[in-house]
């Protein structure tokens, strides 16, 4: 399976703070906006999105049909075949993308210890 580009989603208490932390350890900003809460840094091949007052605990990405420049690769698994594989695999979804629809769609599904995972589609 092919899940796209990864990075790690933080639910931080100060953009501010967490910003100027992790641009200290190499990171710099790649997306995302201060007026709309979020962040996405960037260090090599490395993502960290920062997001305040946006969800409750840490969350990890995976966006299938983008490398890890947020650019589209050609050869990609669709989210919604991710999903299917999964389900056919006896994994239980948190919520789940339209299987009728195409393009943009996302699903959650949580490790057995609890962790959330995002799979989500941009393109």
């Amino acid at each position: 399976m092919k899940l796209g580009a990864f990075s790690i989603s933080l639910a931080v208490k100060d953009l501010e703070t967490s910003k100027n932390f992790y641009e200290k350890l190499g990171f710099s900003v790649f997306a995302g906006a201060m007026e709309q809460n979020y962040l996405i840094l960037k260090n090599g091949n490395a993502l960290i999105g920062i997001f305040q007052e946006m969800f409750e605990g840490n969350i990890l990405t995976f966006n299938p049909g983008w490398d890890e420049n947020a650019q589209m690769v050609l050869d990609f698994d669709d989210v919604r075949a991710i999903q299917r594989h999964l389900k056919t695999n006896g994994v239980v979804l948190t919520t789940e993308a339209d299987e009728n629809s195409s393009g943009p769609a996302s699903f959650i599904v949580a490790d057995p210890d609890g962790n959330t995972i995002l799979i989500d589609q941009h393109v």
